[in-house]
C-alpha cells in the first residue's frame, strides 16, 4: 500500500507548480458544496494552496466536524484518538482568522503545547501549511537562550507556539501585554495538566483578553478540564469522535511473556528475527537508566538506534530526533516524553519494553504507529509485576483477554497472549551474557538499571485489587507458544516449557543434605504439618480444570441464525401484541406506590434537631464547632535534637538534584501578579533589562513614530545609552527623513530645533562667518 493511496493523502510532487493555482480554482468550480473535502470549507486561496501543497485531499472526520464551528468562531473543546488529525483541525482555521501577516501588531496567536517535541513540530508543520500566507511564527521553549526568545518576540510574530513554564516567565520577565491575542490553542491538554502545569495556565489565561477565541483539544476528559472549560471558554462545543474504539483498526497488537531476565533477549528477537530490517520503531522504556542501557546493548548488535529522554541537553535531543525521523537511524529509545502528540509519518511499529502502569498511556504509546490509514504493529513484552496490568488495559479496552493454549490453536491468535519459543530466546540470551562477561561498562548499567526499576516499582500505581486476584487464577505463565513465532518443532518446545516451568518437589534445604540434619528434619516437620493444605490445594486446582472442561463439554454449539424481518412476521402472525405504553398518571401512580409510606405522630415527635437550626447557625459567631476546629494540639519533640529536626524538616528537589528546606510560609519566595495569583519569584529577575542594553534597543520613540508602534512595542524601548547608541540613532533618523514627506508639523518642529540650535552655537556661527568674509 502506497502514500497515494492513503486516505486524505497524495503525492506533492504530482503538482507541478506552475498549475497548482489553475487546479485549485478548478476545484473550487467543479466540486460542490456537499463533497465533504476542503474546497468546500469556504477557504481563502493561500490556506487551500497549502494543503494541497502539503498533500492533503480529504478531511478527517475531527477535520470535518472541528474546522467549520472554529470558522464561525465558537469555541470548542474536541476530543478524538491520536492519530486522527488534531493539528490540522487548529491550524486551517488560525490561516483563515488571521488572513496575513502584520507586524506593527505582534502576536494575534497562541499555541501551548506540553512537550518541546510537540511544539516543534507543531512550528513544523505551521510552516509548512501556511506558507502561501506570509504569516509569521516563532517558538518558545525551556531549555533554550532565553536572549534568542527576547528578540523573536520583539519581531512581533503573528503566532506564537509555546511551552507554558517558559512563556509564562517571558511574559514576566518583559512585561508582556497579550491584548491583541484573538486565538488561543490548548494542543494535549489532558496532558498539559497531567504535567503540573495547572497554575501557570491559568496565570496565562488571566493575562488573554476575554475577546479571544478558544479551542482545547484533548485525547481524555479528566474533571479538571471540565472545570476549566467551564471556566476559561464561552459556551464551549464538546466534539467527541473516535473515543469509543480508542485505537485505529490498522493497529496489531502482540502480547509475549517471558521472565524479566529474558526482555532484552526478547527485544532482540523481535529486532533481528521478527521486524524487518528497512521499518522504524519506537522502543519506550521506563527510566532513562533503560534507554542508555538500551542503547548501548543496540549498538553491540549492530542497530543503528538512537535515543530520547526528559534530562537530555535540548539540542541533543532536537539532533537525535532528527536522526530517526531522516532515517540515518532504524530505532528511537524513548521514555514517556515521546508518547504524546509526535508525529513520525513511516512509523511502522512500537515495542513497549516496560508495560505502562496506566491503560491511556498504552494508548497514546501504541498511538505513534497506525496513523493516518497506515498500518501499524505494536510489540508488548509483559513479566510477572506487569500481569495485573495486561488485565486492566483489556477491560480498558473492551476486549476479552486470549491465552494461547499449549497445544492446539485459536481463532484470533494475533492478539493473544503467548510466548516466544525457548529456543530462539536462550540463542540471543547467550549472546547477552557473553557480552556482559567482556564489558565492566554494560554489568555496571545493568546494576543501575536493576536499581532505577526498584525505585520505579515505588513509584509505579497499583493495579486494580479485581486484576491482582485473577491474574492468579489465569496462569499466563503456562500461555503457549504463538503461531506467528513457532519456527521450530512443536515437541521441543514443548520441553523445554515443561522444563521451565518445572519444580522439584524438595526444597535447597532438604536435597544434597544427610537425613539427620537440623535443616532436612525442620523441612520435614513442616512438610507433614502443613500435608493436609498441600493436597486440598491440589484438589481445588483439579476440581476446577474438570469444572472448565465439563462446562465447555455442556455449552451448546453457537449457531448464527438469520433474523426475520417486518414483513415476514405479519405473514405468519395475524396479530401481535406488543407491551403498551405507560401513560404518565399511571408511571405517578406506580412511583407513588414504591414509596415509603412513613406514618408519623405529629403531636408527639420530637425531631433530631431544632426547627430554626439552620438559621441559628447561620447567625452564630463563636460556637463551640467553629472554635474546636481552630484549636489544634502540636505534639513537640522530647529532645533538643528532635526539635532541631523538625525545624529542618527537607524534601526532594528535582531541579537542584538535593534535598532543600521546606519553606513553613507558601508564599515565600513568591511574587504576586496582576491577576491575584501567586507564582515562583524567579520568573522576575534582571536578565531582560541586561539583554536590552546588549541589544541597544531604544526606548525614545518620538511622538509621530508612537501611533504606528504596537502597544507591545512601545513597552519594549530602551534608550541609547552610549555615544555610539546615539550616534547610530541620528542616522537612522536621517535616513528615515530623507526617504519620507514631511507633515507640517514635522517641519515646524525642525525649523525650532535648528533655531534652537543657532542660538546655543550663536559664537560658532559668527566666528565662521568671518572666516568666510576675510576668504572672499
Amino acid at each position: 500500500m502506497t502514500d497515494n493511496d492513503l486516505v486524505g493523502f497524495a503525492d506533492p510532487n504530482a503538482v507541478s507548480d506552475n498549475d497548482e493555482d489553475k487546479e485549485i480554482t478548478n476545484m473550487k468550480k467543479k466540486v460542490p458544496k456537499k463533497s465533504g473535502g476542503f474546497q468546500s470549507m469556504a477557504l481563502s486561496f493561500p490556506v487551500l494552496k497549502g494543503i494541497l501543497k502539503r498533500g492533503y485531499k480529504l478531511p478527517t472526520p475531527i477535520q470535518r466536524k472541528t474546522i467549520p464551528l472554529a470558522l464561525e468562531g465558537r469555541d470548542v473543546v474536541a476530543m478524538a484518538r491520536t492519530g486522527s488529525g488534531k493539528t490540522a483541525c487548529f491550524l486551517i482555521p488560525l490561516f483563515e482568522k488571521l488572513k496575513a501577516r502584520q507586524a506593527k501588531t505582534g502576536a494575534r496567536a497562541l499555541i501551548l503545547s506540553p512537550t518541546r517535541e510537540l511544539a516543534l513540530q507543531t512550528l513544523k508543520f505551521t510552516k509548512e501549511l501556511g506558507k502561501f500566507t506570509g504569516l509569521q511564527p516563532a517558538v518558545v521553549l525551556g531549555g533554550d537562550s532565553m536572549d534568542n526568545q527576547f528578540g523573536a518576540i520583539h519581531g512581533n510574530p503573528d503566532i506564537i507556539v509555546a511551552t507554558p513554564g517558559r512563556f509564562l516567565h517571558i511574559c514576566v520577565e518583559m512585561d508582556l501585554q497579550l491584548k491583541n491575542v484573538e486565538y488561543v490553542v490548548f494542543d494535549e491538554a489532558d496532558r498539559l495538566f497531567e504535567m503540573g502545569f495547572g497554575e501557570q495556565i491559568h496565570e496565562i489565561v488571566n493575562r488573554l483578553p476575554e475577546s479571544r477565541q478558544t479551542l482545547l483539544f484533548s485525547a481524555t476528559l479528566p474533571k479538571v478540564l471540565v472545570d476549566f472549560a467551564k471556566a476559561g471558554l464561552s459556551d464551549p462545543i464538546l466534539l467527541r469522535l473516535d473515543v469509543e474504539s480508542k485505537l485505529p483498526e490498522e493497529l496489531t497488537l502482540s502480547f509475549i511473556t517471558c521472565r524479566p531476565e529474558e526482555k532484552l533477549a526478547v527485544l532482540l528477537c523481535l529486532l533481528k528475527r521478527i521486524i524487518k530490517s528497512d521499518s522504524q520503531i519506537i522502543i519506550f522504556a521506563e527510566t532513562l537508566h533503560h534507554v542508555e542501557y538500551i542503547h548501548q546493548i543496540l549498538d553491540k548488535a549492530g542497530i543503528s538506534n538512537t535515543f530520547i529522554y526528559s534530562n537530555l541537553d535540548p539540542s541533543a535531543r532536537k539532533i537525535n530526533a532528527a536522526k530517526f525521523q531522516t532515517g540515518k537511524a532504524r530505532v528511537l529509545v524513548v521514555t514517556d516524553v515521546a508518547a504524546r502528540g509526535i508525529d513520525i509519518p513511516h512509523l511502522d511499529y512500537v515495542i513497549n519494553f516496560n508495560f505502562p502502569a496506566k491503560s491511556k498511556l498504552f494508548v497514546h504509546r501504541v498511538g505513534r504507529c497506525a496513523r493516518a490509514g497506515r498500518t501499524g504493529t505494536a510489540y508488548n513484552i509483559v513479566s510477572t509485576d506487569e500481569y495485573p496490568y495486561l488485565l486492566d488495559l483489556h477491560l480498558f479496552l473492551g476486549r476479552p483477554l486470549t491465552i494461547m493454549p499449549t497445544t492446539g490453536s485459536i481463532e484470533n491468535a494475533e492478539s493473544a497472549v503467548g510466548k516466544m519459543p525457548q529456543t530462539m530466546i536462550e540463542e540471543e540470551l547467550a549472546e547477552l551474557i557473553n557480552w556482559h562477561n567482556t564489558s565492566t561498562d554494560l554489568t555496571n548499567m545493568q546494576k543501575v538499571c536493576s536499581n532505577a526499576y526498584q525505585q520505579y516499582i515505588r513509584s509505579r500505581p497499583n493495579a486494580s485489587v479485581e486484576s491482582n486476584r485473577r491474574t492468579k487464577e489465569l496462569r499466563i505463565n503456562e500461555a503457549g507458544v504463538l503461531p506467528q513465532y513457532s519456527n521450530v518443532p512443536s515437541a521441543t518446545v514443548d520441553l523445554i516449557s515443561r522444563m521451565k516451568n518445572y519444580r522439584p518437589p524438595g526444597t535447597v534445604f532438604e536435597i544434597g543434605t544427610k537425613t539427620n540434619s537440623t535443616d532436612y528434619q525442620a523441612m520435614k516437620t513442616k512438610r507433614t504439618f502443613h500435608k493436609e493444605n498441600i493436597l486440598n490445594f491440589h484438589k481445588k486446582l483439579e476440581k476446577r480444570e474438570t469444572d472448565k472442561i465439563n462446562a465447555a463439554s455442556e455449552l451448546p454449539q453457537k449457531v448464527d441464525l438469520p433474523s426475520s424481518n417486518a414483513e415476514e412476521i405479519n405473514a405468519t402472525f395475524r396479530r401481535v401484541i406488543v407491551p403498551k405504553k405507560k401513560s404518565s398518571d399511571e408511571l405517578y401512580k406506580i412511583s407513588k406506590k414504591k414509596r415509603r409510606v412513613v406514618k408519623r405522630d405529629e403531636e408527639y415527635y420530637i425531631p433530631y434537631s431544632a426547627s430554626d437550626k439552620y438559621t441559628e447557625d447561620g447567625l452564630a459567631v463563636n460556637t463551640f464547632a467553629t472554635e474546636a476546629d481552630k484549636a489544634q494540639m502540636d505534639l513537640t519533640a522530647d529532645t533538643e535534637e528532635g526539635r532541631h529536626l523538625q525545624t529542618q524538616l527537607k524534601k526532594w528537589d528535582r531541579k537542584k538534584k538535593k534535598m532543600v528546606t521546606i519553606d513553613k510560609d507558601p508564599k515565600a519566595k513568591k511574587i504576586r501578579t496582576e491577576s491575584g495569583v501567586w507564582i515562583p519569584a524567579t520568573y522576575k529577575t534582571n536578565r531582560y533589562s541586561m539583554w536590552k542594553e546588549k541589544s541597544k534597543i531604544n526606548e525614545d520613540v518620538s511622538e509621530d513614530d508612537s501611533e504606528e508602534e504596537s502597544p507591545q512595542m512601545q513597552n519594549l524601548r530602551t534608550a541609547a545609552n552610549t555615544h555610539w547608541a546615539r550616534h547610530n540613532q541620528k542616522l537612522k533618523e536621517k535616513v528615515k527623513t530623507k526617504n519620507e514627506l514631511k507633515r507640517p508639523e514635522q517641519i515646524l518642529k525642525a525649523r525650532k530645533l535648528l533655531e534652537s540650535k543657532r542660538r546655543r552655537h550663536g559664537g560658532k556661527r559668527n566666528k565662521s562667518q568671518k572666516n568666510n568674509k576675510r576668504k572672499r
